[in-house]
């Protein structure tokens, strides 16, 4: 999962797999987790930390700012078994003691690891493995887990409350861990585990170097596509999955979904053109095309002449990236990529 307002999935499953460890080794363990944060907060919802009984952790519910209280509350709920919400802000004198930021406020749900955290955290395991967006639900009253993974039988009518999958539901589109409330008052933490974001590439031209690292120390998951093979090889593009199909072949195969984004760059009718009657077609949040206003231009009328609808061809931006001057192949893979964050935040850039 990019690093969002939910967390940082890939730390986060790590935790959960420390913990796990532990666990099989005999040790007794309790997760935190941030549950909701107002102010300068250092941490999101979502963040987690990990406690064994002989006080090593795993993970940060505040990048050290109030580890010690917690790891302190954690070792006395393993030996109870119990749960608790801690909260920490500028007007509790502890806070202060603790140094957390100036203004911001946190609270943090503790609970003691036992056989039933166990289960429920190997299945979010085993669902974030499959890539299937999935929500880790914690009544905070009880202190008791649970697990729903879209598409699982927990999502359809009447195998849950309505409040609680449509919280869920929203919670995994907009990619934000949070507390949710229903009927008579119960609340709900939903920790949002989704797949990683994914950006799909066409065209393994000089821009797509610089885009290819930009978005994978973004968090994305890269892929480049290109069927030249004098363009697309491992030396131009180490670390990279690349994908020689060309583009219809490519995305017909690699399913881009509402966390994908799709740019065009070979500046190739030919691989240009097949790529974006695709991308229109899909879910895809971003759709992104190298060239002028007046390639731009050319473009859409061919694309029409397609059979595509003029709506949906207004999904595409082009010219590709935000308007910062940008002249250089790094310096346009860097306004693209400002594009592209801009669209997954909901915002105009």
């Amino acid at each position: 999962m990019l690093p969002s307002p939910a967390s940082d999935a890939s730390d986060a499953l790590a935790v959960i797999s420390r913990l796990i460890g532990w666990l099989d080794g005999g040790r007794g363990a309790a997760l935190a987790v941030v549950i909701e944060t107002w102010g300068s907060a250092p941490r999101p919802a979502g963040s987690l930390l990990a406690v064994n009984d002989k006080s090593a952790f795993a993970g940060s519910v505040s990048g050290g700012c109030v580890e010690s209280a917690v790891v302190a509350e954690s070792l006395a709920l393993i030996k109870s078994g119990g749960h608790k919400t801690l909260e920490f802000g500028i007007a509790d004198e502890t806070a202060w003691k603790v140094g957390l930021a100036c203004g911001g406020r946190l609270k943090v749900f503790v609970a003691g690891a036992t056989a039933t955290w166990r289960e429920t955290l190997e299945k979010l395991v085993a669902a974030r493995r499959k890539k299937r967006p999935a929500a880790l639900i914690v009544d905070l009253e009880k202190g008791e887990p649970a697990l729903m993974v879209e598409g699982d039988r927990k999502f359809k009518a009447g195998a849950a409350p309505e409040w609680l999958a449509a919280s869920v539901a929203d919670a995994l589109q907009s990619d934000e861990s949070r507390v949710v409330e229903g009927t008579k008052g119960a609340k709900r933490f939903v920790g949002v585990f989704n797949p990683p974001l994914r950006l799909l590439v066409v065209g393994a031209v000089h821009i797509a170097q610089s885009l290819a690292r930009l978005a994978a120390e973004t968090g994305f998951e890269v892929v480049v596509i290109d069927p030249r093979g004098a363009w697309a090889t491992a030396e131009r593009f180490p670390g990279v999955v690349l994908d020689k199909r060309w583009p219809k072949e490519a995305l017909a195969a690699l399913k881009p979904d509402r966390r994908t984004a799709i740019v065009s760059l070979s500046h190739d009718p030919k691989l240009d053109d097949p790529a974006l009657l695709a991308a229109v077609a899909s879910n895809a949040f971003y759709i992104g095309a190298l060239g002028s206003r007046r390639t731009q231009e050319n473009r859409m009328k061919r694309l029409q002449a397609e059979g595509a609808d003029a709506k949906a061809l207004k999904r595409i931006h082009g010219p590709v990236g935000l308007d910062i001057g940008a002249l250089t192949p790094a310096e346009i893979a860097l306004s693209i990529m400002a594009e592209v964050v801009a669209a997954r935040r909901g915002e105009s850039g």
